[in-house]
């Protein structure tokens, strides 16, 4: 902030300009992985524990309405972890996320169904490494809605690489969560001034019901 402004206004008319959907979205439910809502797991976040919660009705909408679903996780090779890189030695708390541990598995609420496609990830955005880019133009798809955890880790670098990958992008408020309201609170204003719109729900529910099949 300068000369006492907020920082709502210290950026009107430089940033904040809306994007909006286009003509085909997707869902991409990023990392909803038990780790995060285990209470005394060190992933341990309880704005995702609300976040899985809200992203139920919008889960059942999209399939309802036939749009594409999209979930992430993160899996490493268990013993060395070579695959985490330089993450997996400033992050070693992700070493939990190896197959098998019940701490990697989808949260049952929001598990995906047989026809819908994962996409293992070793870092932060769901484009890094993975072939979700060249995918989703091959299905046509322009817009993403971003849904998942963490805020302020996994949700902001997939907005920017979204952005980055030609998709307009939007991020549901009910839908992604933080360990801490700050970080959530600070990366949903900068994602909704830079790169992506931050909307309610229920605007993303109603976008839904005007795509339907």
């Amino acid at each position: 902030m300068t000369d006492g402004q907020s920082a709502s206004d210290n950026y009107k008319g430089v940033w904040g300009n809306r994007i909006g959907f286009g003509e085909r979205p997707a869902l991409l439910v990023i990392d909803f992985m038990q780790g995060y809502t285990t209470e005394g797991a060190p992933l341990y976040a309880p704005g995702v524990v609300s976040a899985v919660a809200e992203t139920v009705e919008l889960l059942d909408a999209a399939r309802r309405s036939g749009i594409p679903v999209v979930h992430t996780n993160i899996r490493y090779h268990p013993g060395h972890f070579a695959d985490g890189g330089v993450w997996v030695r400033k992050a070693p708390v992700m070493k939990d996320m190896v197959e098998g541990n019940p701490l990697a598995a989808f949260c049952p609420e929001v598990t995906p169904r047989a026809e819908e496609v994962v996409i293992s990830k070793q870092y932060a955005s769901a484009f890094f490494g993975t072939s979700l880019a060249p995918m989703l133009h091959a299905m046509g798809v322009d817009t993403v809605v971003l849904t998942g955890c963490s805020t302020s880790g996994c949700i902001r670098a997939s907005a920017v690489d979204a952005l980055q990958h030609g998709f307009r992008t939007i991020v549901v408020r009910e839908c992604v969560g933080d360990r801490h309201d700050g970080p959530h609170e600070a990366n949903l204003f900068d994602i909704d001034s830079k790169y992506g719109d931050v909307v309610s729900k229920r605007e993303v529910i109603d976008r839904f019901a005007e795509k339907a099949d």
